[in-house]
Formats: C-alpha cells, sequence, structure tokens
C-alpha cells in the first residue's frame, strides 16, 4: 500500500478542515447537497467533523472496541446551525484530531472496522473522508474546489482498497460483484507534476479484482485531470460532466461505478 507518511497524514487532517472552513464561509447551510441528497449543507459539515471527532476518540483512548456515539464529547457539534458555532467547532476539532493522532504515532493499536488496527489507519481515513466531502461542500457552494496531487492519487489508492475490503469480507456488498475476467479499467490523470504516478489499472477476474498503479492498455479508459478523476472515479461528478473523457467499452466503468462501495 502506497501511503504519504503518518505526519503528512496528521498535517493533511487539520489542512483539509481548515479548507472545509473556507469552502463554507458565506455560503448558505440550508442547500441540499447534491452529491449526498439526504443531506443539508450544515448536515454534512456535522457528519464530516462528527466522524473526526469520532475516530479521534479512537486514537486518544487506544480503543479496543467501537465507541458509543454518546460517549464522544461535541460529536454532533453546537445546538444550532449559526455559521459562527460551526465554524468554531470545526477549528477545534481540527486541532484535537492533529494533535491526537500525531502524539499516539502510526503504531499505536486502535480498533477499526478494517484490517489495519492502527492510529495510522485512521490519520489516513480521516485525510480522505475530509478530500472528499470537502468536494460535496464546495459542489453545494458552488465554489471551486482543487486538491493536492499527492492527496489525491493517494485518495484514489485508498478507495480502491476500501472497495477490494468490502469484497473480500462482505458477501452482501454490491462490490462482490465486481469480477468476471478479461475486464479491465485503466485511470490517467493528465495534468500531474513530474515523478507522480498517477494512473491506475483495475483488473476484474474470476473471483474479484485486482488493481496497481501504472499504464496499460484496458476495456475501458477514464481520463482526465487528476482531482477530476478522482470525484468521478468517486461518484462525485458525472462521467458526461465534460471534465473528463471516456475512451472504450463505458459499460465497463458503469459496472464498477454502479457497484463500488465499502461498509
Amino acid at each position: 500500500m502506497t501511503t504519504l507518511g503518518h505526519e503528512r497524514y496528521c498535517d493533511e487532517v487539520a489542512r483539509q478542515l481548515d479548507l472545509l472552513r473556507a469552502t463554507l464561509t458565506g455560503a448558505d447551510l440550508t442547500v441540499t447537497v447534491p452529491t449526498c441528497p439526504d443531506w443539508t449543507l450544515a448536515r454534512l459539515v456535522r457528519h464530516t467533523g462528527g466522524a473526526v471527532r469520532w475516530s479521534e476518540r479512537l486514537v486518544a483512548t487506544r480503543a479496543g472496541q467501537d465507541i458509543p456515539e454518546e460517549d464522544i464529547p461535541e460529536l454532533e457539534g453546537p445546538e444550532d446551525d449559526a455559521p459562527a458555532a460551526l465554524d468554531a467547532w470545526l477549528a477545534r476539532t481540527a486541532e484535537l484530531g492533529a494533535t491526537t493522532f500525531r502524539a499516539a504515532g502510526p503504531d499505536a493499536t486502535v480498533w477499526s472496522w478494517a484490517d489495519d488496527h492502527s492510529a495510522a489507519f485512521w490519520a489516513r481515513r480521516m485525510t480522505h473522508e475530509l478530500v472528499v466531502h470537502r468536494a460535496d461542500a464546495a459542489i453545494a457552494a458552488g465554489v471551486p474546489y482543487e486538491v493536492d496531487p499527492e492527496v489525491a492519487a493517494d485518495a484514489i489508492d485508498e478507495w480502491l482498497d476500501l472497495v477490494a475490503l468490502a469484497q473480500r469480507t462482505d458477501p452482501d456488498d454490491s462490490a462482490a460483484e465486481l469480477k468476471g475476467g478479461g475486464r479491465s479499467i485503466h485511470l490517467h490523470a493528465t495534468d500531474v507534476p513530474q515523478g507522480l504516478d498517477a494512473e491506475w489499472l483495475v483488473e476484474f477476474g474470476d473471483d474479484g479484482f485486482t488493481w496497481r498503479r501504472g499504464h496499460a492498455k484496458a476495456t475501458v479508459a477514464l481520463r482526465g485531470p487528476l482531482t477530476e478523476v478522482l470525484l468521478a472515479f468517486y461518484r462525485r461528478r458525472s462521467l458526461d460532466s465534460g471534465r473528463v473523457e471516456v475512451v472504450g467499452e463505458r459499460e465497463v466503468l458503469d459496472f464498477w461505478l454502479e457497484r463500488a462501495s465499502f461498509g
């Protein structure tokens, strides 16, 4: 598994929350989030901050099992949706999360729902939870969205790992259907800095799928700027947005997007 390193993830937890706060400046918190239509923007904010609060308590207490929501301080944030109160809560959450993850170190043993039971898992998971939900917020607020190329590439790595985990551990998850030999998907970012490998190959087999970074011909290719490839692959942007290009058998990519999930 390619990672950016624990210290970088600790920094990114704080940075992504600060960027989320900037995204929310002047936004209407009552609007529906198009990519999460059951939520208003305020609800998205509470969910995102609450996820960091939950994982922070797991790491801080070196939890051996999940922690009930009622035992997590300020999980839901302030009593009302006043923008200033939500902003202050997010600021405290950013400092708390980054400080706790950093103090624990990457190897601290902590409960998780994944194979990896370490503080490093949670720092990485929260980085990308924030990266994707910050995109949801930007789309809802109608403001530009950007993400560092290294972080965006790692978010795609992690997403592939999580979908593979769902396929491996939950036969009832739709990810279990992602199999069938002879088909493949190539993701190709077209705008990355020199030295950053931002191409992926997903190959379907009889029992599941495998993935690796690298260039290769595939049944279908998804091409475009890295941020747009990330958003399309995470089902945050339509393949028909005009921001990405699909080359080859689109139905294979649609098959993936309809079933790729975790948990």
